[in-house]
């Protein structure tokens, strides 16, 4: 094992990123970014792409965020999606709603009517199998970008945004992931202290996503299977790639993050499809067990499931050769012994804090790398789960296996097999 030398290049790696800044300096730095006027402009615009829950809440923390920014435009798949959110963020954000009608759109070409608008910063939101794709027009319009997690659903996807990610550096252009632990101030201060030796060398990660059971969508008969997939999108790996890619992924970018934000080497799992398994819920699993493993020995057991009446974890835990660190509680225990007590503002106006105040200051923020290896994890393990097999990050990156089909109209579509460990291959 290399222990001692991949904690040390972590702690490099932290510094050099600018992540390693503890205590009140954090709190300063996240709490109360600096703000200069945007290219002359007091008013930042702002549009959203995708408009259900997600969406509407990444708008009204954005407005929230500061004070000279306005939602200007709103796209979305279904016009009843961009009227719902309409009449509920009027109430949100009263006087920063300043969407006219003409910038409200729908269909599949809607973000391309958003991004010939004037916003300056565009919130992607939609399900994760366009955010490849929207991305890219994102940056090729020279928009500033907040992203969602995930990414991507597959390879062919990873390496578009990491297209995407390299042309935004060039463009000056800022890419902020909604992996929103990573702007959390407890969580930051105590990821330092770990990367800063405070349990001696990291032995093992243990991962818990451990939660219920998340909304369903009737099917109508107006519908066709498409719109029905589209908006039941959880429940289909083309559209989010399971739960494990969906939601597990802000789980394993803690592991990531801990682990210098290089993607492991290999992955084996298991999971199933044992409660959630009516034909409406689509084809996806309700739990996968992982084991991800990086080139110096360590590794990372992660859990995760959809079920109710079950016991519910949601925490990350770090075992050292000299304590323990449970960072969601923000705790150490060992020889130096600490819980963060420091101020806990909502991570989810920090992010867009940062990414405002990045924008007007001409120090972009590009958050890109970490989220495509995020992704790239949660892919692994899906993989890993559904075929039985041990996946390397190497194999799901280099794959050409693009999910989901090869044009978008409403009307029928292919709804794919369950997964079965030991028949499904990887390719």
């Amino acid at each position: 094992m290399e222990s001692t030398n991949s904690n040390a290049n972590r702690r490099d790696f932290l510094k050099t990123s600018g992540l390693a800044v503890v205590g009140s300096t954090v709190a300063a730095s996240l709490a109360a970014p600096s703000a200069v006027h945007a290219g002359g402009s007091e008013i930042l615009k702002v549009g959203v792409i995708g408009c259900g829950s997600r969406g509407s809440g990444a708008a009204s923390d954005a407005m929230k965020a500061e004070d000279n920014v306005r939602l200007t435009a709103m796209a979305d798949m279904f016009p009843d999606a961009v009227q719902n959110a309409k009449r509920n963020l009027k109430v949100a954000i009263g006087d920063k709603f300043a969407v006219p009608d003409q910038h409200c759109f729908s269909g599949f070409d809607a973000y391309e009517q958003l991004l010939a608008t004037d916003v300056d910063v565009v919130l992607l939101c939609t399900p994760p199998h366009f955010r490849p794709m929207h991305l890219k027009a994102a940056i090729a319009a020279g928009k500033h970008v907040f992203c969602e997690k995930p990414v991507a659903v597959d390879g062919p996807g990873l390496r578009s945004v990491l297209e995407s990610v390299q042309l935004a550096k060039s463009k000056n252009l800022s890419i902020v992931s909604g992996l929103c632990w990573r702007y959390d101030l407890g969580v930051r201060e105590t990821m330092n202290r770990i990367l800063g030796g405070a349990i001696g060398e990291i032995v093992a990660i243990q991962e818990n996503y451990l939660a219920g059971t998340l909304w369903l969508k009737p099917r109508q008969p107006q519908w066709t299977e498409m719109e029905y997939q589209i908006r039941n999108w959880l429940y289909y790996t083309w559209l989010s790639g399971d739960h494990i890619v969906e939601q597990h992924v802000h789980s394993l970018d803690k592991a990531l993050w801990l682990m210098g934000d290089q993607p492991p080497a290999t992955c084996f799992g298991l999971g199933g499809r044992q409660v959630r398994n009516d034909p409406a819920y689509g084809h996806i699993y309700d739990h996968f067990a992982t084991c991800y493993e990086w080139p110096n020995g360590v590794k990372t057991f992660a859990y995760t499931r959809q079920m109710g009446g079950c016991k519910q974890d949601v925490d990350d835990y770090v075992l050292g050769t000299q304590g323990k660190a449970v960072v969601l509680r923000h705790e150490i225990t060992g020889p130096q012994a600490w819980k963060y007590k420091g101020p806990k503002p909502s991570m989810y106006e920090v992010e867009h804090q940062h990414l405002f105040a990045g924008i007007r200051s001409g120090k972009i923020i590009n958050n890109g790398e970490y989220m495509v290896n995020s992704t790239l994890m949660a892919i692994m393990g899906r993989e890993a789960c559904y075929t039985g097999d041990e996946i390397t990050s190497s194999a799901v990156m280099e794959s050409n296996v693009r999910l989901g089909p090869d044009k978008y109209e409403f009307g029928s579509i292919e709804t794919a097999e369950v997964p079965m460990p030991g028949l499904t291959r990887f390719s």
